[in-house]
């Protein structure tokens, strides 16, 4: 899985949550997304070593969220000035900045304007001490952290300098020599997701190791939900609407392999009309009494004017 900033103040790259590496500028070599444009983006072929994004014959999945159609401000509600990319309508935000290697005190502002419920965070040069993705998620809580391309189980470290996120800042700290998210003066982006009723929803279930799984409400039908075990060694699940597209939802990626789709009966979840079912025994998404972390999207985000979601006639 591959995050592009075409826009971001360096001049843009790609980034792959399978790799603690940095920031591949210019990315040529693997193939790329060479413009975000106001109705899609472009993807470039790679060159000798591989193509992540225009492969001939290849067939290809690819999820996008609009941040304010590339448009940055500065934005200085933290101690740290961002460069933020802001769309408060889906709550979502790309956030720039410099570490200062500060370990406590120090916030950055995302410019959401929400409580923010995930946040990914990396450093683009892989050249900090901790180079990995870290993952905050509130059902982990701001004490600890989720990391890629690893499939480590929660761990417990000031990542987040044990502050939990407001509507304007969240926390960067660290310890013992280490500052996962504010090394000084090394570049990092961070991805900023808040809840949107009827759109978004982040939260976490207790698995029960049975095929008749919990059923997880979101308030819409999913087209797109990750899941990841919290306190179970496992992989990054990605299941999607656009490519199985019936129930139950048999196609899933890893956000932190480069491989290929898997396919079969084990972790498999039916997409339903207001949430997700889990559909497979097994401790990667639902093993009994495991708790699991998750982010979803709506397939058709609207909702009424109470926030109820809406449905066909």
């Amino acid at each position: 899985m591959g995050f592009d900033a075409p826009n971001a103040p360096n001049g843009g790259g790609q980034l792959s949550t399978n790799s603690s590496g940095g920031v591949n500028v210019p990315p040529s070599t693997y193939g790329y997304v060479s413009a975000a444009l106001t109705n899609g983006f472009t993807a470039a072929a790679g060159g000798t070593n591989g193509d992540t994004a225009n492969a001939n014959g290849k067939e290809f999945v690819a999820w996008q969220w609009k941040a304010n159609g590339g448009t940055t401000v500065s934005n200085t509600d933290g101690s740290i000035t961002t460069t933020v990319q802001a769309n408060p309508t889906a709550g979502f935000s790309i956030v720039f900045y410099t570490g200062n290697g500060i370990q406590t005190g120090e916030t950055v502002g995302h410019g959401l304007g929400a409580v923010p419920k995930m946040i990914i965070s990396k450093d683009m040069g892989a050249t900090s001490n901790v180079p990995t993705w870290r993952v905050y998620h509130e059902a982990i809580g701001a004490t600890k952290y989720l990391q890629m391309p690893q499939t480590d189980a929660e761990s417990t470290f000031d990542d987040w300098d044990n502050t939990t996120p407001t509507s304007s800042v969240y926390s960067v700290g660290g310890s013992s020599g280490y500052t996962p998210a504010n090394t000084s003066n090394t570049e990092y982006i961070a991805y900023v997701f808040a809840d949107v009723q009827g759109y978004s929803k982040f939260g976490s279930y207790v698995g029960n190791g049975n095929s008749n799984g919990p059923f997880v409400y979101t308030g819409f039908k999913p087209a797109w939900v990750l899941i990841k075990g919290a306190d179970v060694v496992d992989d990054w699940y990605i299941f999607d609407n656009k490519r199985a597209g019936y129930n139950p939802e048999v196609f899933r990626l890893r956000a932190n392999t480069t491989g290929a789709e898997v396919t079969g009966t084990n972790n498999t979840v039916d997409h339903l009309s207001n949430g997700f079912k889990l559909r497979f025994t097994g401790g990667s998404i639902n093993g009994s009494g495991s708790t699991y972390i998750y982010m979803a999207f709506a397939e058709n985000p609207f909702t009424t004017s109470t926030g109820i979601p809406t449905t066909a006639r």
